[in-house]
């Protein structure tokens, strides 16, 4: 993913109106980020902790949407999978988000729900610049782009279900 404003993160979401686009808590830190090591750009609000954004570019431009999240989940026993990278966490590791649909379906309540890695970390933990704290990636025979492929691929998917 290439570098990104403020102002082009703003103006990417899809699935929330533009006012809410223009008070969410973009990260500050946007100059710092590895962006070549990103297929997406993921954080938590840090005033609404059940609220996550994510951004990724696909054809050439940003697509953005807000996610939700429950506040309450699993025990540290379990142990779930990112349906995106397939990385495997214990406990909180993993959420169920929860995006609202675009349009007119979003306006009636009607939202996409996917697994994904909590802090959003996706993709460092498929280049391996980022290791789960327990849990872990599973062995494969895919090469490290074959794996960056599916996460895009598996992304791109839960992006069309949202704006479907």
């Amino acid at each position: 993913m290439k570098s990104a404003t403020e102002q082009d993160i703003r103006a990417s979401f899809i699935n929330c109106s533009k006012g809410a686009a223009k008070r969410l808590a973009v990260p500050r830190n946007l100059n710092e980020l590895p962006w070549d090591d990103l297929d997406f750009l993921g954080w938590r609000d840090p005033g609404a902790p059940d609220r996550s954004y994510l951004v990724a570019e696909r054809a050439g431009r940003l697509v953005g949407v807000t996610l939700r999240f429950p506040a309450k989940q699993r025990g540290f026993l379990h142990r779930s999978m990112c349906s995106l990278c397939l990385t495997t966490h214990p406990g909180n590791g993993v959420s169920l988000m929860t995006a609202p649909k675009t349009g007119q379906s979003g306006r009636q309540g009607n939202s996409v729900g996917e697994y994904i890695c909590t802090d959003l970390a996706c993709s460092l933990y498929v280049r391996g610049k980022k290791t789960p704290e327990v849990g872990g990636r599973l062995e494969e025979s895919l090469t490290p782009e074959q794996q960056i492929a599916r996460t895009q691929a598996n992304l791109f998917a839960f992006l069309d279900k949202v704006a479907a």
